[in-house]
């Protein structure tokens, strides 16, 4: 059984019992979080697709982890012009133990 969820504007193939990360949600270490926005369910032969989301359906994860991505380094120049601009970022993420993966009620 896996899920294709929407979460921060990406999405990501989600397995029971398996970690992912997700950009950043505003939620404590530990606090359980519910994912609504189920875009595609497959559980054995069965194959649900929404449109835009299989309603009924929602994944269950605990907050394992907050954290930031490696860092990405922004270089921008201009030849024979003397300008040269170096910025760096690094994207926050939060790190998700999907618990359950339930299905839409009356399927």
């Amino acid at each position: 059984m896996y899920a294709v969820v929407r979460t921060g504007g990406m999405q990501f193939k989600v397995i029971p019992d398996e970690t992912v990360r997700v950009p950043r949600l505003e939620a404590e270490k530990g606090q359980q979080v519910t994912i609504d926005e189920v875009l595609l369910l497959q559980d054995g032969d069965r194959t649900m697709v929404g449109s835009p989301t299989v309603s009924g359906a929602q994944v269950t994860a605990e907050v394992l982890a907050h954290g930031k991505e490696k860092k990405v380094t922004v270089f921008k120049m201009k030849r024979r012009k003397d300008y040269r601009r170096t910025r760096g970022h690094r994207q926050g993420y939060t790190e998700l133990l999907i618990k359950n993966i339930s299905l839409p009620q009356g399927d």
